[in-house]
């Protein structure tokens, strides 16, 4: 069978989770050390580092792609692409344009104001793969976010290649990218992170990349800011009887040729589905270009795990804690309550997950390996700076100074009591 099949029991299923989750294992400390190093180089010695470390690994230096060759990269693109990408943009920027958080303030009682400044950060790097990676649906998912939130400069930066992809020129234009940097690797991360010559650095870097640029994220992490460090690709189906056995097949094929460690896992009360499912994608896969990749994947990270309830399917759901959670069932909104943790629910035969990746507007840029836990999908809350504001009459101070004192004296920081109290000497 194309898809092995278990039988949830109270310990086989654990155990293949947790198989699951071990393929995003830390990265290995081989790549840490050279990437250290590389961060901790251009930190020193900026855009010459930078210059160095390009030519060795692209031999070419970093450059500012010209505003002509984006222009020519947009007007030369294929027009029903450049349309997609358009609408796709629009139906991002509706999505993100309605869960903008906006400054705030309120009056507690007379003389006592409260509230909060929330602003867009000032410059935000967003890394993009090139190459066979250049995706130009994740410029638009991670930079329309930013736009919208009122980051004041956005920065892509893409490894230097003999011709830069079309595609991602024209996603960036259409996303309002400031400035595109040619140079890619640990490198393009370091710049970001501590400022490079002509490349400025930033409070945030967003965006995937392989071991090594994570590594460099996860190193830049406390002087700048950065999204999450991103693991294989995942989705996870709960379907019943009902489900169409050639929809889940194509949905979780969908998700196990992004790479071998991509997972496809499905969860249903029916052992009839489970193997109707099995065969359907073992035909499936068949017709697809990188039907190599998906066999591999779907063989070392693929389940399908039948249960005697829906209910436990959804318990283990939220341990998997999955990146794409499709639920298609004949009433898929009554298991949703039973949902906690997911980077992003599908629900429904007509919800696939590739509506997500590319045009329904939420984010694709999702938590993956189980940090839907405690992680959140990207969006614009991720590039906003939240400030407090409190503005006190001397009133209204007044009213909890002696509280304030109490709490400053038992915490042995008399300074703070002090600054209280100095400023109603008649009391004191």
């Amino acid at each position: 069978m194309f898809l092995q099949t278990v039988v949830a029991d109270g310990q086989a299923e654990v155990t293949f989770v947790e198989e699951m989750k071990a393929r995003a294992a830390e990265t290995r400390g081989d790549i840490e050390d050279t990437v250290r190093g590389i961060m901790d180089d251009v930190r020193v010695r900026g855009i010459d580092a930078v210059n160095e470390y390009s030519m060795r690994f692209d031999r070419v230096k970093p450059f500012v792609v010209g505003r002509e060759i984006v222009n020519r990269a947009y007007e030369g693109c294929d027009p029903a692409l450049r349309a997609a990408l358009e609408k796709a943009a629009d139906n991002i920027r509706d999505y993100h344009e309605k869960m903008l958080v906006k400054s705030w303030e309120y009056e507690r009682a007379p003389g006592a104001v409260l509230g909060q400044r929330v602003r867009g950060l000032h410059r935000v790097g967003l890394y993009v793969p090139g190459g066979t990676a250049a995706y130009p649906s994740s410029v638009l998912m991670s930079a329309i976010p930013a736009k919208v939130a009122g980051v004041e400069e956005l920065i892509v930066v893409t490894p230097p290649t003999e011709n830069l992809s079309v595609e991602l020129l024209t996603a960036a234009r259409i996303a309002g990218v400031d400035t595109i940097v040619a140079v890619g690797g640990p490198q393009a991360i370091a710049a970001l992170t501590y400022g490079a010559g002509f490349i400025p650095q930033v409070d945030k870097i967003v965006g995937p990349g392989n071991a090594y640029v994570a590594a460099a994220k996860k190193m830049a992490f406390g002087v700048v800011d950065i999204d999450m460090i991103a693991g294989p690709s995942e989705v996870l189906v709960i379907a019943d009887h009902t489900a169409n056995p050639s929809y889940i097949a194509a949905d979780l094929l969908s998700q196990a040729e992004h790479d071998r460690l991509a997972s496809a896992v499905l969860l249903t009360d029916s052992m009839a589905q489970a193997q109707a499912i099995s065969v359907e994608m073992e035909q499936q896969a068949k017709e697809l270009p990188r039907r190599e990749i998906v066999r591999e994947s779907v063989e070392s990270y693929g389940c399908a795990i039948v249960f005697e309830d829906l209910k436990d399917a959804c318990r283990m759901a939220n341990v998997v804690a999955p990146e794409h959670l499709e639920i298609v069932t004949a009433e898929p909104r009554e298991l949703l309550p039973y949902i906690t943790d997911a980077g992003a629910v599908f629900l429904g035969p007509y919800s696939p997950e590739p509506l997500g990746d590319y045009m329904a507007g939420p984010s694709h840029v999702l938590p993956t390996s189980g940090t839907a836990r405690f992680f959140s999908p990207l969006s614009t809350d991720a590039f906003l700076k939240k400030t407090s504001v409190i503005e006190y009459s001397r009133e209204q101070l007044g009213t909890l100074s002696e509280d304030i004192i109490q709490l400053a004296l038992a915490e042995k920081l008399h300074a703070h009591a002090n600054s209280v109290r100095i400023r109603f000497p008649e009391e004191g």
